[in-house]
């Protein structure tokens, strides 16, 4: 199957995961949700009482785990050792942990082994993170990079929490993405930037459905060219 690739890259709550969705849907794409397979990794970890502070426990479990990821309408089905963790991986206490797979370069390579094999599956991707058009996908065909003001970031992880019943004050909510944003721009691996060959898109004031015109529209102009 021919490949044809999208890379919505972006820092935390800059609405990369919802665009990229819609974006797949528009384009008669799959969507590749790589946070679904970080998740998966860590929670396999967590299952497993592992330590997450010991780096080669984690690559032990990744090794004796059979991840398999399959496109829904619904949205990424996971299942570990094929049990279905497709709810599980979006515990808090989950996405609080990837950090600890994210910053750990054997197990990145690991997840972007498992990245490009579901492009390979399905030819035709949108895929969202941090580093999917810089290590990922670095020969995409169309590459994004979304980004927001602060302020802005914190108010969309606010709405969204509010969703799931979770409450944090804006400070608290403030430092989480700050830290994040340190975390995944200082990494020894796959740290988050633009690819050189990016489209930069400041979303601050743009509705959803206007960041995804404008997402589609630039890739049927380059489509069509």
């Amino acid at each position: 199957m021919a490949r044809f690739i999208i890379t919505i890259d972006g820092p935390a709550a800059s609405g990369k995961s919802t665009v990229a969705r819609l974006v797949a849907a528009k384009l008669g794409a799959t969507f590749l949700d790589t946070g679904a397979m970080y998740r998966a990794a860590t929670l396999a970890a967590m299952l497993d009482g592992a330590d997450l502070t010991d780096q080669k426990r984690i690559l032990d479990v990744l090794d004796d785990t059979v991840f398999e990821f399959d496109a829904t309408p619904d949205g990424m089905l996971v299942q570990i050792d094929g049990v279905d963790a497709t709810a599980q991986i979006r515990d808090p206490k989950v996405t609080a942990n990837a950090r600890y797979v994210a910053c750990l370069a054997p197990a990145r390579q690991r997840l972007v082994d498992m990245q490009r094999r579901f492009a390979e599956a399905y030819g035709k991707v949108v895929t969202e993170g941090r580093d999917q058009g810089t290590v990922a996908f670095p020969d995409a065909d169309v590459k994004f990079y979304l980004t927001a003001d602060l302020n802005e970031r914190a108010r969309r992880r606010q709405a969204e929490l509010k969703t799931k019943g979770v409450i944090q004050t804006d400070d608290e909510i403030r430092q989480a993405i700050l830290k994040r944003d340190q975390s995944d721009e200082n990494r020894a691996v796959g740290p988050l930037k633009p690819a050189n060959d990016a489209v930069i898109v400041d979303t601050t004031d743009l509705t959803i459905d206007e960041v995804v015109e404008k997402l589609v529209d630039c890739v049927n102009t380059r489509r069509s060219k």
